[in-house]
């Protein structure tokens, strides 16, 4: 329900898109045209509140995303002295935020049917308090006067803990976001994890399935940001279970559950997490879709699997995730010497995206992935012929080498023995796969990964609501019309007798 590979910090994780700065429209004409559609959004907002129909404000939040790269300071003046009454607590606090010259240069508008629609100024109701909030909110963010958000989002979450409407959960939902965005922004997360507990306490109490996923999404982000995975784990695994209302929410969910995964070690679920975020993410949100990606690379290799290069040649992806392009061909090589130039190449960047500790594991995956290709090359190879190949910097390579093979051979990485002895290492011929139950458990793993995925599709699929009732009655109606159609037919075909 709610909303490139430019990433300073770990916002861009997130699929809210910030838009960068744009040209003032060159005529008053656009002006008008901007303060208008904000009037119309309103209006739409209010529709949704009299008929009770989510879906109206949900359209009319996706309306105000389109228009976020028009909207200047003018445009908001001029929408916030028609929306709210000049003696208001709204419009006193919303105001000083613009300069005194906006309100001089403001277009407005002539009357129109639409702008009839918009709750008078003496009644102005509480979605549209918040909705104007919300406007402020984001244009502070795009225009980056943070600290000035930052009291924005305060006052706007102060008002809306003194409402409880059914109408506001989608509006709600949007500036919870922004709200830790803001503090996110100002380095000072730490500060609202009270409140934001607070929060997702209340909107359990009240049954706000929506409210209820974008602030465990705020809290398991709060945490991850300081490296507080257990309590994240602790938060996700005693928070209420329910089917997804938004499919953004859900993306962001999985992907920080992969991270948590991946932290625990638990790389197989890590990895399930991890694709499946990326998959259900929007095409426009670049940036989430990246960090998916970056993060399922490293659970692949830590797995023992090698990504696709397609991975990493995605449009508009290649630059971002060279770092890791060059990290897996490492690993697939089982080059150590390699491995070790590409981590200090780019250590800056993996400490930015902090999966630094998890490359620091890939270590042992790519000693082992070099030493299957030498058992695979070899039948028969002395232990100090592998520590050479192998790289091994140390003040015993044969012993620590010997060491090596003896745990892959015990967890069944490579099919050899060693010859104590005379200090080599001798590999078993490789049987046909095709003999094995290899190909059979690949078969099954695609298909159980098709049935998962059909079986997503039918519960993603939408009814209008009551939509049997209304075929039901549009059939009763059609009966009636034809009865109607026969009945006629029968009286004119009897005036025709008389007739004659």
């Amino acid at each position: 329900m709610t909303q490139d590979v430019e990433m300073k910090t770990e916002t861009e994780t997130e699929m809210d898109i910030e838009m960068k700065d744009s040209p003032a429209p060159a005529n008053s004409n656009s002006s008008t045209s901007v303060v208008t559609h904000l009037k119309n959004v309103a209006a739409l907002i209010e529709k949704g509140v009299v008929t009770k129909e989510v879906r109206l404000m949900i359209r009319g939040i996706r309306h105000v995303i389109t228009l976020r790269r028009r909207i200047r300071a003018t445009h908001l003046v001029a929408f916030l002295t028609h929306l709210l009454p000049a003696a208001s607590d709204v419009s006193s606090r919303l105001l000083p935020y613009f300069p005194k010259e906006e309100e001089k240069d403001m277009e407005v508008d002539t009357p129109s049917a639409t702008n009839q629609v918009v709750s008078s100024k003496q009644n102005i109701l509480p979605e549209l308090e918040i909705f104007a909030y919300l406007l402020v909110l984001i244009y502070l963010i795009d225009q980056k006067q943070y600290h000035e958000a930052k009291r924005c989002s305060l006052d706007a979450i102060s008002r809306l803990k003194q409402l409880n409407r059914r109408t506001l959960d989608v509006l709600a939902a949007r500036l919870y976001f922004y709200y830790s965005y803001s503090y996110e922004l100002t380095d000072s997360l730490v500060e609202i994890r009270g409140t934001l507990l607070a929060l997702h306490r209340t909107a359990t109490l009240r049954h706000d399935e929506l409210g209820q996923e974008t602030l465990l999404n705020l809290l398991l982000r709060n945490y991850l940001h300081y490296n507080l995975y257990d309590q994240a784990e602790k938060l996700r695994s005693k928070a209420p279970r329910f089917e997804a209302h938004s499919n953004q929410q859900f993306s962001r969910y999985l992907y920080y559950l992969g991270r948590i995964r991946t932290i625990q070690l638990e790389y197989t679920d890590a990895k399930e997490s991890l694709l499946q975020a990326a998959r259900k993410a929007p095409v426009s949100a670049r940036g989430f879709r990246i960090q998916c990606n970056k993060w399922a690379a490293i659970v692949r290799l830590l797995l023992g699997e090698i990504p696709e290069r397609t991975t990493f040649m995605q449009n508009g992806m290649k630059a971002a995730l060279r770092p890791y392009f060059e990290l897996t061909n490492a690993v697939r090589i089982g080059d150590l010497e390699l491995f070790r130039r590409v981590a200090d190449k780019y250590s800056k960047t993996f400490n930015t995206d902090r999966t630094h500790n998890l490359i620091v594991r890939l270590r042992h995956n790519v000693i082992r992935t070099g030493l299957r290709n030498i058992s695979i090359s070899y039948s028969r190879i002395s232990l100090a012929d592998v520590a050479a190949k192998l790289r091994l910097n140390s003040d015993t390579p044969v012993a620590d080498a010997e060491s090596i093979v003896a745990k892959a051979i015990r967890d069944g990485a490579i099919d050899a023995t060693i010859d104590h002895a005379n200090g080599w290492m001798l590999s078993k011929e490789t049987g046909d796969i095709y003999s094995t139950n290899e190909p059979q458990l690949a078969f099954n793993s695609r298909i159980a990964f098709c049935l998962n995925m059909h079986n997503e599709a039918v519960k993603a699929l939408r009814f209008p609501p009551n939509a049997h009732k209304k075929e039901r009655e549009s059939a009763e109606k059609r009966r009636e019309r034809q009865q109607q159609e026969q009945e006629l037919a029968k009286h004119i075909a009897e005036e025709d007798d008389d007739e004659f």
